[in-house]
């Protein structure tokens, strides 16, 4: 990638913080790499990051604790590490606002894919997303691509995680279309979806919830059954 990345790397394990700290190098991906959360904090008091590479299960605060605290905080992006047999821990930090995952034991390889993935969508995505234009409407509500804010009618600031932000983007673009759930899952994360993997109904859900769509009754997302969704809007510019 043309520009230098510099990620935060947030793991209590020794080995695995040394690793990656040496393969994202190769990478020319510049890792700063801390154990807990109050080492997290202290980084990110002195130096910029443009991902956040967070472990779930740490001393102290957990993982979840502080992804959400950064989400709150901040729109950074954030990779969760979690162990295989953690799915609910994975649900439950894709729904506070994480931008993906990867299970361990991992290749370093496929991090530096996610890293890339994140990176190319948060700093291009919006002009290949949004086309030229700066702001679309629908049903009253609004979204910005240069601030990457949502507006409600009354014009009051929804926040959207990165991940959110690109599947709405994805939603605006296509409305009134069905689009599958490996169509949303490649556009959102750059890959195809599993047949267990539940990462967009999770993102869904959330976005859902911040535009106050009555998930049993949806005017907005649908649900088909047995093909994915359906953004019902139309679109202005």
């Amino acid at each position: 990638m043309s520009e230098q990345t510099t990620v935060l790397i947030v793991d209590d394990d020794d080995d695995i913080r040394e690793l990656l700290r040496t393969y994202l190098a190769g990478f020319s991906i510049q890792a700063q790499c801390v154990r807990d959360g109050a080492a997290m904090r202290e980084a990110m008091a002195g130096a910029r990051f443009d991902v956040i590479v967070l472990d779930l299960m740490l001393p102290g605060e957990d993982g979840l604790s502080l992804c959400r605290r950064l989400r709150e905080a901040t729109d950074i992006p954030v990779i969760i590490l979690t162990a295989r047999g953690e799915a609910a821990d994975r649900v439950v930090g894709l729904e506070l606002g994480a931008d993906d995952y990867v299970m361990k034991p991992f290749d370093p390889r496929e991090l530096v894919a996610r890293i890339h993935t994140i990176l190319r969508r948060t700093r291009d995505g919006g002009r290949r997303e949004l086309g030229g234009a700066d702001e679309w409407r629908f049903e009253g509500w609004a979204i910005n691509r240069v601030s990457r804010q949502l507006l409600t009618p009354q014009n009051m600031v929804v926040p959207l995680s990165n991940a959110e932000f690109r599947l709405l983007s994805v939603f605006i673009e296509r409305p009134r279309r069905v689009l599958t759930r490996d169509h949303l899952m490649d556009a959102v994360r750059g890959q195809s979806a599993t047949p267990v993997d539940r990462s967009i109904d999770i993102l869904v859900s959330r976005l859902r919830q911040k535009l106050g769509d009555d998930p049993r009754d949806p005017r907005l997302l649908k649900t088909v059954r047995g093909e994915g969704y359906l953004f019902d809007a139309r679109v202005t510019r």
